[in-house]
Order: C-alpha cells, then sequence, then structure tokens
C-alpha cells in the first residue's frame, strides 16, 4: 500500500509518499499550486503508482480542501479524510515540538497507515457531493435565522423606548401592518403627530387573509398616551433594522424553496416521520451524508454529539452525565428544533417522553432520549427504505 499524506493550504497544498510497510519515503514533502498547474503536477507525481494501490489522507478542515477533493474523486482516486484533532494527538504522541507544512503531510501518512481496530479516519466518495449543496444551504439557512433573531430581538429593544405600548395592540408580531407601521413613522410620537390618512395607508394590505382589528384612529389613540421618550437615534435604528429583517425574511424564503426542491429530489423515507418538514429531513440528510459511512445506529447518534458521556473510575461510575457535544452543531440543532412536533404528532413518543419525566429525568434530558430514539429510527429508514409507521416504536 502506497500512503499520500496532503496538507491543505489556502494557496498552495503540502504532500509525501510513503511505502506503508516498510515506511520508506518514496517522495519526500513537496508542494504545490492550489489551481490546475499544481493539481496537474499532482497527478503526475502519483502516475507511477497504480490508483488500486494509493491512499490518500488529507485533513478534513475548512473550506480549502474541497477543491483537490473532488478533483481526486472524479479520477477514482481512494482519499481518507481526517479530523484536524487527530493529526494533532499523533504528533504529539510522537513527542513532536515543531509543527509545519512537510512534518504535517508526513503525519498525516502516519494516521492513515493505522491498523487499529477503529480507523482514525473515513474514506469518503463521489456521491458525497451530491449533498454538498444542500448542506450549505441549510447551514446558511440556519445562520440567517440566528442573524434575523438578533435583529428582530435588538428591534423589540427600540420599540419599548419610543413606543412601549406598541406590542399590545397586535396579536402577533412582524406582520405586514405592523412593519409598515414601523417603517413609517418609527415611534409614538411620530404616530401622534402624522395625518390619520397616512395612518390608513399603512393599513392597505393587498391579497387574501385575515385583516387586524385594530383601526388607524385606535393607533392614533394610543399613541397620543404612550409614554414612550422621543429618540431619533431609535427611529433611524428601527427603520434600518425593519428593512433588514424583510430582507433576511425575503433570502429565508429563497433558500426554503429550494431546499425543498432538494427534498422533493432526495424523496426519503424519513419525510414520512410526522414533524419532520422538508427543511429538517434535508437537513438532517445533508449533515450525515452518506449513510453506508455508518454501521450501526449508535455511530450516528455519536456524530450528532448527542451521546451523554460514560465516566468510570476504579469503583466509580458516573449516573448523571452531559451530552457530548460532538460532531455537526447543525445536526444537534436541527434535531432539538424538531423533536417537540414528533413527540406531539406520535404517541408513543408521547408516552416515551412522559416515562422519561416520571423517572426523574428533566425536560431537556427526556428529549435527548427522544433525539436517541429518533435517530435510531431515521437510521433503520436510510438503511431499509422503508415508510415510517407507528408500529416501528412499539
Amino acid at each position: 500500500m502506497i500512503l499520500v499524506g496532503i496538507d491543505i493550504g489556502k494557496n498552495k497544498h503540502t504532500f509525501s509518499i510513503i511505502e506503508k510497510d516498510s515506511g520508506e519515503i518514496l517522495s519526500p514533502p513537496s508542494d504545490f499550486s492550489n489551481n490546475q498547474n499544481g493539481f496537474l503536477f499532482l497527478i503526475k507525481k502519483l502516475g507511477s503508482y497504480a490508483k488500486s494501490e494509493l491512499l490518500i489522507g488529507m485533513e478534513d478542515t475548512g473550506h480549502y480542501h474541497f477543491a483537490l477533493l473532488k478533483y481526486l474523486l472524479d479520477r477514482r482516486y481512494t482519499v481518507a479524510l481526517i479530523n484536524p484533532t487527530t493529526t494533532d494527538l499523533t504528533r504529539k504522541i510522537q513527542g513532536g515540538i515543531t509543527k509545519n507544512d512537510p512534518l504535517d503531510s508526513l503525519t498525516i501518512c502516519d494516521v492513515i497507515a493505522s491498523n487499529q481496530r477503529k480507523k482514525p479516519y473515513r474514506i469518503t466518495k463521489v456521491n458525497r457531493f451530491d449533498l454538498y449543496e444542500q448542506k450549505q444551504l441549510t447551514r446558511h439557512h440556519h445562520n440567517l435565522k440566528e442573524e434575523l433573531n438578533i435583529y428582530k430581538n435588538r428591534l423589540q429593544k427600540c420599540i419599548d423606548v419610543v413606543f412601549p405600548e406598541f406590542n399590545s395592540l397586535f396579536h402577533s408580531k412582524y406582520g405586514i401592518v405592523y412593519m409598515n407601521i414601523l417603517k413609517t413613522f418609527s415611534s409614538a410620537e411620530a404616530v401622534a403627530n402624522a395625518d390619520i390618512r397616512s395612518i390608513r395607508k399603512c393599513f392597505e394590505v393587498k391579497g387574501q387573509g385575515k385583516r387586524i382589528s385594530l383601526s388607524a384612529e385606535q393607533l392614533k389613540l394610543t399613541a397620543k398616551s404612550s409614554i414612550g421618550i422621543p429618540s431619533s437615534a431609535e427611529e433611524i435604528q428601527i427603520r434600518h433594522l425593519v428593512s433588514q429583517i424583510e430582507l433576511l425574511e425575503q433570502q429565508i424564503s429563497e433558500i426554503d424553496k429550494r431546499i425543498e426542491e432538494f427534498s422533493i429530489q432526495n424523496n426519503s423515507t424519513i419525510l414520512s416521520i410526522p414533524g419532520i418538514s422538508h427543511f429538517s429531513g434535508t437537513s438532517i440528510l445533508a449533515e450525515l451524508g452518506d449513510v453506508c459511512n455508518y454501521t450501526k445506529a449508535s455511530q450516528i447518534i455519536k456524530f450528532a454529539g448527542v451521546a451523554p458521556y460514560h465516566y468510570e473510575s476504579s469503583q466509580f461510575t458516573a449516573l448523571h452525565t452531559a451530552i457530548t457535544k460532538k460532531g455537526s452543531r447543525y445536526l444537534r440543532k436541527t434535531l432539538y428544533q424538531i423533536i417537540l412536533p414528533v413527540i406531539n404528532n406520535n404517541e408513543v413518543f408521547y408516552a416515551y417522553y412522559n416515562k422519561k419525566l416520571s423517572e426523574g429525568k428533566g425536560h431537556r434530558c427526556a428529549q435527548g432520549h427522544c433525539i436517541r430514539k429518533l435517530l435510531r429510527i431515521i437510521y433503520h429508514l436510510l438503511t431499509t427504505g422503508q415508510q415510517f409507521t407507528p408500529e416501528f416504536l412499539v
């Protein structure tokens, strides 16, 4: 077996070639550019060996390795992805006190040369790229949602200063009329001094839908008696924040439409689980990647970071431990977002959740037990292709 270790960089990469059995360095560390010419240089160096004999290792870090990874996979090379933490620990175990790109490429060779029962790397395949766009879109959705919440919280702070009574006039926030008023007037003082005809324009909503019971006259009357503090700075912030919130909501809507298209193409059996939507189903599939990389359900539970720590020393065994929170935080976030709808839409999940509560476990802990149960079901559906039925849970 011929091992190729590649240390990834932004503008250039470094590779070494080693013979696994003898440990002989067939090609000392060499640099190649992160461009077409550099890739061709690497392929030329690898051309001396049969593809079946080669195992190429690189760290799964950041995004700089994506282009090279796809380039190698398209040419049918076998590529192993390594957690950067593994490389770092291997170097420390070897007593290394120096870190540089040439030495890291050799350390990567040492990692993929491992004969351990549990390999410290995973072999990746071309079809992983089928889920790449879906992963980027679902993660972008999560990030935009976090930004949206930040802006909404800032908006509420501003409203509390200039018009504290404003939210009590509406059954729900961020509707069309709600946002129109904030964009146009931005404070109780502005509403109180405005012409009633200008206020009525904010209530003009095109299309179908339930109209709010609040009238322009009621809004003006409330604004006149408001305890809000006039502030031009807060008014400017409100107008800007409303614009940013509307832009983010438009972007999220655009992303969700594309995610739904991907979900329909995937036609995954996990959508048959009540409580899992197009977005959450696509997010779970994209974060897990190729299900063939897992041999049992406990592996995806570990990957999601929802497995509890097991701590045992001598005669002591910890009875209460936190979840590991290792692996994909986006997958973990999606699972915690959907677990309540899943519990509420399935009697067996509901009973299981209440059983954990009756055992003295807290709400969050009981959710964790339900999430692990859900992941075991997801693994079964993905590996068998079966549709979900409640009988799975009995």
